[in-house]
């Protein structure tokens, strides 16, 4: 038997119609958990719920669950973290499962894949969207996840003290995902049910809106983690063009002798300067990248992982030894 600090972290937005059904059945599947409410401005009932249910309750200001997130990693030091969304679509009875495979498999971080997530809500631009985003983010970073919008997630106390939490919105799914490819920390996936809210309980997310702040942040995480392909992409695409307005003037200079249309050669020079200059910048910011990537991974080995046997632990994390325990086989 070996004891572990798990918290159950669970961000929160006017969501009164389910929060103290999820507070009670996270209760009842890891009793001596503690469990944290990160209320971020509801303006119903959330809060008072979430603490009449036996739940701590946080209050964050800025607007965004990708500020909650922060918070709550900044804030809160346990060996385990297991963060869920409020809205009950996500299943409790599944926690014990998340935190036993963080274990077993001494992960990083552990995702809960959604099985039925294209029946969400009945709304088919959701479905289409994960589909496509899912299948941009294997292209570009890696085949580590097959769902990297879920929100119900385990983590080791060595990721939550070591990611950077850069996003402001729900886009903080991306944000873990890319973190743990770029870093090559140990992940693992489980599937489960993806239930329907229930009636009373609504979506916050905008199909198009959000689907463009998506695609916003895997662009800059893609300049932040892969600048060389980020920037080489733009170099490429200069440098078609140029050769596209290039190529027609060389053919007649060859067969006349005579630059007839100058500014279109002008262009087509300052297009490929362009393209050089994107080139140089992807090659300098790579080497700055992987330098950036070393540090990163340099602190995040500093840190105790957090499900160590008792027996590994040392005197460095004296806090786990005075908190409330949850007992794993």
């Amino acid at each position: 038997m070996q004891a572990y600090d798990i918290a159950v972290l669970i961000p929160c937005y006017n969501e009164e119609a389910t929060i103290s059904s999820v507070v009670a059945d996270f209760r009842r599947v890891l009793p001596d958990a503690r469990i944290y409410v990160y209320d971020n401005n509801s303006s119903d009932r959330t809060a008072m719920l979430a603490k009449l249910a036996g739940a701590t309750v946080v209050r964050e200001r800025r607007q965004g669950k990708g500020h909650v997130v922060r918070r709550m990693f900044a804030d809160i030091d346990a060996d385990i973290y297991v963060m869920a969304d409020g809205d009950g679509t996500y299943p409790a009875d599944d926690a014990p499962e998340l935190v036993l495979t963080l274990i077993s498999e001494r992960a990083d971080m552990v995702v809960a894949t959604r099985k039925d997530v294209t029946r969400d809500a009945g709304r088919k631009g959701h479905a289409f969207g994960n589909r496509i985003f899912n299948s941009i983010y294997r292209r570009l970073f890696g085949r580590d996840f097959t769902d990297i919008f879920s929100g119900y997630r385990a983590f080791s106390r060595r990721f939550a003290k070591s990611f950077p939490a850069l996003s402001a919105g729900f886009e903080i799914e991306t944000e873990m995902s890319v973190h743990a490819s770029q870093l090559k920390l140990p992940v693992a996936e489980i599937p489960v049910v993806y239930g329907r809210r229930p009636e009373g309980s609504h979506s916050k997310l905008g199909t198009f809106r959000d689907g463009g702040r998506i695609l916003w942040m895997l662009a800059l995480l893609m300049k932040e983690t892969r600048p060389f392909t980020f920037f080489g992409s733009i170099a490429l695409g200069f440098a078609v063009v140029s050769l596209g307005f290039m190529v027609p003037v060389l053919i007649e200079y060859f067969r006349t002798g005579l630059v007839d249309r100058l500014p279109t050669w002008v262009l087509a020079v300052a297009l490929s300067l362009m393209a050089l200059v994107a080139f140089v910048s992807g090659v300098i910011l790579d080497s700055v990248a992987r330098g950036r990537a070393e540090q990163k991974r340099v602190y995040y080995l500093t840190l105790k992982p957090g499900f160590a046997p008792t027996a590994e632990r040392t005197d460095a994390q004296p806090a786990a030894k005075t908190k409330s325990t949850r007992k794993v086989a």
